[in-house]
């Protein structure tokens, strides 16, 4: 694991911190290339609640495709109704991250698309094999399956290859904000520009950078950063931002406590309540929030409402989807409500 600096942000040039628009599409791995018939087969996946033990979860329950893919809790629920660890990032823009989840465990969508379905504070199945003999008692996953994969291939790998194809057409481009990098400078108004020239200033973009605002790299080695940088102010106190390690649940390294995957500003006007434990209800309590416990900042109200209306401003163009029909079970039903 890398060491992490504080960096003096007054000595970082304005010019490195440069603003990109978001792609119209993410980066394909080799190893699953898209097709219409897997994009429909991940779709049928993300909305089916049969992938959770009792029938009651879906991918959508927490990820919500007609929301801000998310579920607006501070922490989402189990299929028992628990309360989970932590908050659920938004699904859209997921395709841009170089590692998933809050905490980085996961380097690709394959691999984090699979894991909910069998966590015991999410979708609760006990175990894949369980997952594809229940796949396998409904006839249209496995027609449709040996379409897209060939014959007997319901499986752990081909379900979340399946998923992250489909997520991966789960982009929001065309935001005020990428209209106005694109030339048309009427796309954003003066808060909104007043905001986008204080990111950069307050030192925000240091790590909020690249074209999710996320500063991810193309090295797959994703975003880390400690947060907080400054825990002793009431902020940190008031949200409890020092009970959760991060990464230190991972990794067991020390270096890693308070480390955290440096998430994405796309829509975040939508995916309120914010931080991996969704502690602060409102947007411009979050940047507060951030001022002062990765800054040590104390932003002036002023100065908020221009990040705020600039943070609005990346919302972008949600594509339209149809929720899907699911392949039936005749007669009987698959799910174990036990």
């Amino acid at each position: 694991m890398k060491s992490f600096i504080v960096i003096s942000l007054s000595l970082l040039p304005i010019a490195a911190l440069a603003l990109t628009p978001l792609p119209k599409s993410p980066e394909i791995p080799k190893d699953n290339p898209q097709t219409i018939e897997k994009i429909n087969l991940g779709k049928m996946l993300y909305f089916d609640p049969r992938l959770s033990k009792n029938g009651m979860l879906s991918c959508n329950s927490c990820h919500n495709l007609a929301l801000g893919g998310d579920d607006n809790r501070a922490v989402s629920l189990s299929f028992k109704g628990e309360k989970g660890g932590r908050s659920s990032p938004t699904v859209w823009n997921s395709a841009f991250h170089t590692t998933q989840f809050w905490d980085g465990r996961e380097k690709s969508l394959e691999d984090q698309a699979v894991g909910p379905i069998v966590n015991p504070v999410e979708m609760g199945m006990p175990d894949f094999p369980t997952v594809v003999d229940r796949l396998k008692k409904i006839p249209g996953y496995v027609m449709t399956f040996e379409k897209v994969f060939g014959k007997d291939s319901i499986s752990k790998d081909n379900i979340g290859k399946a998923l992250a194809s489909f997520e991966r057409t789960l982009i929001t481009p065309d935001s005020p904000f990428d209209k106005y990098v694109h030339g048309n400078k009427k796309a954003l108004d003066p808060a909104a520009l007043r905001g986008m020239k204080l990111v950069q200033e307050v030192g925000c973009t240091v790590c909020h950078s690249g074209p999710n605002f996320s500063g991810e790299n193309k090295m797959g080695e994703g975003n880390f950063q400690k947060f907080p940088v400054f825990p002793d102010n009431e902020y940190v106190k008031k949200y409890r931002l020092m009970e959760d390690t991060g990464r230190f649940t991972v990794t067991k390294n020390e270096d890693d406590k308070h480390i955290w995957r440096v998430p994405t500003w796309r829509n975040i006007a939508l995916t309120a309540p914010y931080f991996h434990n969704g502690s602060v209800k409102t947007l411009d309590e979050a940047v507060r929030v951030m001022g002062k416990a990765q800054l040590n900042v104390d932003l002036k109200e002023d100065q908020v409402k221009d990040i705020v209306a600039f943070l609005v401003s990346t919302t972008g163009t949600f594509p339209k989807i149809e929720i899907p029909r699911l392949p039936p079970t005749l007669g009987e039903t698959v799910v174990d409500e036990d």
